[in-house]
């Protein structure tokens, strides 16, 4: 089969920006991140073969401040795109295709959350792709959230929901596409790095290269510290001090939570659980308070979910260059 795309999928704060990273540094990969694509552009403007619709989707992508920073030529891309087939997929990759030849890399791929979401099209479009799903102990996942934001983001229960939802689609993705689809355990590859870097190689057909654990293909990843959210790091190290750090930073009673609804499937991908103790007051608060507070807000966010499954994802206006001729 021929070599296609290499996308990176999970949830935020799993150490996507990580396997980017070293993906990066690889002499033949050219990898971008955070463009959402087929988040904010798939299906989003109707049929492309109608040229009405091509030009307010392209016209849209070039005021798409992520796709902005890459320096796409629009004109070429106009060009290019009618000379095939008149689909997403296919101007997704001339984009990405002008970046890879830029760098003087012969393979793209992209770095964006929740790619999980669109294995199916993504292998449609690009029959060669391979899909690295990057997943981490939810308990750490979330104190990272926290330690990043330092806010809540929907508390706990959402958090949880989040991670359920993340690891569910990437067990079905991996029944669907074994040989394409590939789960990665954040703390194999922090622990590991050149090993699992091996096995990650021979799974997207490339030839392992050393330089990869240089980070140097993302410089500004590398030089804010790499991949941890805690102190002071030097450049280029993968720190493995985030393992582990949630006993730190969770209460027993948010830990007591997560483990008890994410329990079975956290022992699937061995992260033990911590035996939880509390006095009286705290065990009487999680099920008073704790307990009902965020059960509710993890089936919040499942009811959003299936809300947003049905509608189109708006491009946020924050992320729009406002047009030349604005007021």
């Amino acid at each position: 089969m021929e070599r296609g795309p290499i996308f990176i999928a999970g949830l935020e704060r799993s150490g996507t920006s990580l396997i980017y990273a070293l993906l990066a540094s690889h002499p033949r990969i050219a990898m971008t991140r955070r463009t959402n694509l087929w988040t904010y552009f798939y299906n989003q403007y109707g049929d492309l073969s109608r040229p009405e619709n091509f030009e307010r989707c392209l016209s849209m992508m070039m005021r798409y401040k992520r796709l902005v920073v890459l320096e796409p030529d629009a004109d070429r891309l106009r060009e290019d795109f009618w000379q095939g087939e008149p689909t997403y997929g296919r101007l997704f990759a001339l984009l990405e295709e002008q970046v890879a030849q830029r760098k003087g890399k012969p393979r793209w791929g992209d770095k964006s959350l929740n790619t999980e979401r669109y294995a199916e099209p993504i292998f449609a479009a690009y029959p060669g792709a391979r899909i690295l799903h990057m997943i981490r102990d939810p308990r750490d996942r979330y104190a990272s959230v926290l330690a990043r934001w330092k806010s809540r983001r929907g508390g706990v229960g959402a958090g949880t929901a989040m991670w359920l939802s993340s690891v569910s689609l990437a067990e079905a993705n991996r029944r669907c596409f074994p040989s394409q689809y590939k789960i990665i355990r954040y703390e194999t590859l922090a622990t590991k790095p050149e090993e699992t870097l091996r096995e990650i190689c021979a799974f997207i057909d490339e030839e392992y290269a050393p330089e990869m654990l240089t980070m140097r293909g993302a410089k500004t990843f590398r030089e804010q510290g790499s991949n941890s959210s805690y102190g002071q790091r030097q450049p280029g190290v993968i720190s493995t001090n985030s393992i582990g750090r949630f006993r730190q930073v969770l209460s027993a009673n948010q830990i007591a939570f997560i483990q008890n609804q994410a329990g079975e499937e956290m022992l699937a991908y061995d992260y033990e659980l911590d035996v939880v103790e509390r006095p009286f007051s705290q065990r009487l608060r999680f099920s008073l308070l704790d307990w009902p507070l965020n059960l509710a807000l993890l089936t919040a966010w499942r009811v959003r979910y299936r809300i947003r499954q049905q509608t189109k994802t708006p491009l946020p206006a924050y992320r729009i260059v406002a047009e030349p001729n604005a007021s």
